[in-house]
């Protein structure tokens, strides 16, 4: 069945984002005096927003709220400075959105990303993609894995049905995310994570390219 909307998270899913978080990241880290990381741990820190990042990206001693205040104090300037500097869409991203909307299907962003940033690199990328909806991790509001984003996001839509919606994402967190609020799920392999992994996370459907999601989405 062809669906009316699809909700993509963003980092590890439309964007290879992974080079630049880490990078701002360890410009934190540097700054706060901490040591920093190499890029292939970034692939299990990120997922769960900045402040959880930051959590994990911390020594396990320093995990304190007021590191974790100024970790986004050094993190924010440099990253809306450099979030273009390495990253990228994935490859198929610009042919697959282009196909769901010469179809009618709309299309919306559901990120952890801070919003601002989420925001800020839609803008850099897609600005031409025709989103119906953007919306980050935003004050006042939980990260996903907690439904409420999808929900707003259908209710800006106006898609009620969750059998009209399909959600898109790289890790467990969008696994889990789109089960808690009751919409079906694609894992894309290209993404942060591995296939076992997300295997292991029983998401409704395992997708390897993006025109392979194209055709899931219209029900080919």
């Amino acid at each position: 069945m062809k669906k009316k909307l699809v909700i993509f998270d963003l980092d590890g899913t439309l964007l290879d984002t992974l080079t630049d978080l880490a990078a701002s990241t360890n410009h934190a880290l540097r700054t706060l005096g901490y040591p920093q990381h190499p890029l292939d741990p970034y692939r299990h820190f990120v997922g769960n927003g900045i402040d959880k990042l930051f959590e994990r990206a911390l020594p396990a001693e320093a995990r304190t709220p007021d590191n974790v205040a100024r970790m986004r104090e050094a993190f924010v300037p440099h990253y809306m400075e450099h979030s273009h500097d390495a990253t990228a869409p994935y490859a198929g991203i610009a042919s697959l959105l282009a196909g769901l909307a010469e179809a009618g299907v709309m299309t919306a962003v559901a990120s952890n990303k801070f919003h601002a940033g989420a925001l800020a690199v839609v803008d850099e990328y897609f600005h031409d993609a025709g989103f119906a909806a953007v919306i980050g991790l935003r004050d006042g509001h939980q990260p996903k894995p907690d439904a409420g984003i999808v929900h707003d996001i259908m209710s800006i839509c106006r898609t009620p049905s969750a059998a009209d919606v399909l959600y898109a994402g790289d890790t467990p967190v969008d696994i889990q995310t789109a089960r808690n609020a009751g919409v079906p799920v694609a894992a894309v392999t290209w993404g942060f994570r591995s296939r076992a992994e997300l295997e292991a996370a029983r998401p409704d459907h395992i997708v390897d390219t993006p025109d392979e999601l194209l055709r899931l989405a219209l029900g080919l």
